[in-house]
């Protein structure tokens, strides 16, 4: 199965239903509902993947496979719970995955970045501000321990609650709690070491 790797439905009116709704469709089969379940959801599981990665292509392959595992399990799905945090398990253990098999040093191009930053004034100079901290922060971020890093985006990037977070990385939440923090810290000291930036 091809998962597009095009954005997600933006302004959705009410996504929990229509999560539900869709995703009621795709486990009686119907793959329209799935695609549409996939357009809710890629965007945040392909930046969590980069951001994980620091690899456009291994965070495209992560992407695929959190989908197709999604298709393989959806009759296990719990349709009175919303997927994301569901999806962001499967994320995480495949971007694992990968790096096992590749263990190749991470990168990121500037080009390839476009599609993933928040939008921005038609600048050219603050466009290319915006990617160089971009940059800045995804190589700061792959600095992090794999748990901090992980506990970081999941609790900080996404917003999930500190609970969710602890399920998806089946630890405690006091634990989440101390590799934020930690996380945090260590994040402030590489961001004091690079010239212009504040500690």
């Amino acid at each position: 199965m091809s998962v597009a790797f095009a954005a997600a439905n933006a302004g959705e009116p009410d996504r929990p239903a229509a999560e539900a709704r869709f995703l009621a469709l795709a486990k009686a089969g119907d793959l329209d509902a799935f695609e549409q379940l996939v357009a809710l959801h890629q965007r945040r599981v392909f930046s969590l993947a980069l951001r994980l990665t620091g690899s456009v292509e291994d965070a495209k392959d992560a992407t695929q496979e959190t989908f197709l595992r999604l298709h393989r399990k959806l009759a296990q799905i719990d349709s009175t719970r919303s997927v994301g945090p569901w999806l962001y398990t499967v994320a995480l253990n495949a971007c694992r995955d990968i790096g096992r098999d590749r263990q190749r040093a991470p990168s990121v191009p500037l080009d390839d970045l476009a599609a993933t930053l928040p939008a921005v004034a038609p600048n050219p100079e603050g466009l290319y501000a915006d990617r160089q901290r971009e940059e800045q922060m995804r190589a700061m971020l792959l600095r992090l321990p794999e748990k901090e890093r992980a506990a970081l985006l999941l609790r900080e990037m996404e917003g999930l609650p500190t609970a969710e977070v602890a399920r998806i990385l089946g630890s405690s939440e006091v634990t989440v709690r101390s590799q934020v923090c930690t996380a945090r810290i260590k994040l402030r000291k590489l961001l004091g070491r690079i010239p212009g930036g504040k500690s």
